[in-house]
């Protein structure tokens, strides 16, 4: 397997996250930035943060899977949340959570951030995430 997910003993516990990701395999797959749309490009779950995280995840499993990559491949998961207050976390969590299984998105999760930011690219977007993975 060229991941493997692993939080080494003295670091922060407990996280829904692995601390580090070692990524053994020669192909890289970078997935851009995805966001709550619909194929045609239309908003989805509109001023509801559990719902656009959920569709932006699926966004980032159609590319993972273009490239021949799934979740159990991400060594990095980048997310950007407009307007973060700590007080949205349970919403964003939740997100997470509802499509987890569905996504194969393995738990804990792989290294991830959440950067709070002011505005995304445009205003009705809540969520938006990156996906790093490895394959051999």
């Amino acid at each position: 397997m060229p991941v493997q997910l692993l939080s080494p003993e003295g670091m922060f516990q407990p996280v829904p996250y692995h601390h580090v990701a070692i990524g053994t395999g020669t192909r890289q797959v970078h997935v851009a930035g995805q966001i709550a749309r619909d194929a045609a490009g239309r908003p989805v779950a509109a001023g509801d943060l559990t719902g656009q995280v959920a569709q932006a995840l699926r966004n980032t499993a159609l590319g993972l899977t273009g490239a021949g990559a799934t979740f159990s491949d991400v060594v990095r998961l980048t997310f950007y949340a407009a307007g973060w207050k700590p007080e949205m976390m349970a919403d964003f969590m939740a997100g997470i959570d509802r499509v987890a299984d569905e996504l194969g998105i393995p738990r804990p999760l792989p290294p991830v951030a959440l950067i709070g930011v002011e505005i995304l690219f445009e205003p009705d977007v809540l969520v938006e995430v990156e996906a790093f993975a490895v394959l051999d």
